[in-house]
């Protein structure tokens, strides 16, 4: 089998789990090296990467090649609105940022990447 290539995005804080769960099932199902997965959080749910127990969860991700990508500008929407607030040199180690979330999701359904919406 070839590898297989997912984006999943998250824009809602209560999808994470799903999205989550979903990415276990996956590595689970094909395996490690049969899968390119890249998680793209924006909205709210870049929020997410300020909370501590699921950011472990996704350290444990990012080691097996999970790729992490929070938007730009969504990071810059939620600390102007006065929510939590999370500037890029904040983010975790092992999140991307790209400029904006819409023109991520076209380039990776552009290079042939499914597109799972948990």
């Amino acid at each position: 089998m070839s590898t297989l290539k997912v984006l999943f995005h998250v824009n809602e804080v209560e999808r994470w789990d799903v999205a989550l769960g979903n990415i276990t099932n996956l590595i689970n199902d094909v395996g490690e090296g049969n899968v390119d997965v890249a998680v793209l959080a924006n909205g709210h749910a870049v929020a997410v990467y300020a909370d501590a127990d699921k950011v472990e969860k996704m350290k444990d991700f990012s080691e097996k090649g999970v790729k992490f990508l929070a938007c730009r500008n969504s990071l810059k929407k939620l600390c102007s609105g006065g929510a939590v607030c999370i500037s890029e040199e904040n983010l975790p180690a092992f999140v991307s940022v790209v400029p904006a979330g819409i023109t991520e999701i076209i380039k990776k359904q552009h290079e042939g990447y499914a597109y799972v919406k948990p």
